[in-house]
């Protein structure tokens, strides 16, 4: 069988894949397009290179393993006529995503960005305005690996740490989960919301105007799954009505965000540029599912994080 990465993983990891008995084949994902060294493989290693590579070309095609957690990318009515297996990097980078969520709720909550300006300017003041996460109620849209490691890891501060998932299935280190239908009952209830939810047609715009209002004035809003989760235009309004304490934000509607996005001015609003997944141990983590589904893919066995086409997660 053939396999084509769009990723080095280092000779030593790369050799192990071809020790499983494939033929690996390598092609940067900068600098993929159709040839015929590629149109009879059987699996696709690979992030996003569906924009330069039409995958219809690949007739052999049954498996792609994607590095990442999200699917978007993919052309999802395509495979999912030809039944082509689709699987993700679901947890592969759920550790460092629930640091940053951690991280970046105990910024807003210790007005962090006010002492690095202060720093800057070689000011002694000190700020009475800091609130404590003990006793408050941290509430996360979704119940997945990101949720439950952001979740695990409030688990020594005192909180309150409530869920909302399909059904309002119990899940480990939550204190009490909401269906989705009981959304606008879950909202007003949370100091501070965490989207880690996945993004389908579904939860498109799921926090719009109306449920945004529904949120305590004061709150924390914590977006780490997809921009699109949220409507922008109606944060942009909410936060310039100074609905927020803050609003940590990793992902956007349109990345890179525009450099005339209003987002960029509130001084409560923390921006990072879709880096919350980053640390040392992304290429080790998100390699080692990939080996176990090319040696569960070869020797015919159930393979790990494969998505549910038609839930689109």
């Amino acid at each position: 069988m053939k396999v084509l990465f769009t990723h080095h993983y280092g000779e030593e990891k790369m050799k192990a894949v071809s020790d499983l008995g494939y033929e690996v084949v390598y092609i940067s994902e900068r600098k993929i397009s159709n040839c015929k060294v590629i149109e009879d493989i059987d699996i696709l290693v690979c992030y996003n290179p569906f924009d330069n590579l039409d995958i219809k070309g690949l007739k052999d095609l049954k498996f792609i393993q994607l590095s990442s957690i999200g699917i978007d990318q993919v052309p999802l009515d395509y495979i999912k006529g030809k039944g082509i297996i689709l699987a993700n990097n679901k947890g592969g980078y759920s550790i460092p995503m629930g640091e940053w969520i951690v991280l970046k709720i105990l910024e807003i909550y210790k007005s962090s960005k006010y002492f690095y300006e202060k720093q800057k300017e070689k000011e002694w003041k000190i700020n009475t305005n800091l609130l404590e996460l003990y006793g408050k109620t941290v509430g996360f849209l979704g119940t997945g690996t990101i949720a439950k490691e952001g979740a695990k890891r409030l688990q020594g501060f005192g909180v309150n740490v409530i869920g909302l998932n399909t059904k309002g299935r119990n899940e480990k280190y939550f204190d009490k989960c909401y269906s989705i239908d009981d959304i606008n009952k879950f909202l007003p209830i949370c100091d501070v919301l965490v989207s880690a939810i996945p993004y389908t047609n579904e939860t498109h715009h799921l926090l719009n105007e109306e449920r945004l209002s529904k949120m305590k004035e004061g709150s924390v809003l914590v977006n780490v799954s997809r921009g699109s989760i949220i409507d922008e235009r109606a944060l942009i309004k909410k936060t310039q009505e100074k609905k927020f304490r803050g609003v940590a934000l990793d992902v956007f509607e349109n990345e890179p965000l525009s450099v005339n996005s209003p987002l960029w001015d509130f001084d409560n609003v923390y921006i990072t540029p879709h880096n919350s997944w980053i640390s040392e141990m992304r290429n080790e983590r998100r390699f080692r599912t990939i080996y176990e589904n090319m040696l569960r893919y070869k020797n015919h066995e159930e393979l790990v994080n494969v998505v549910d086409l038609n839930k689109g997660y």
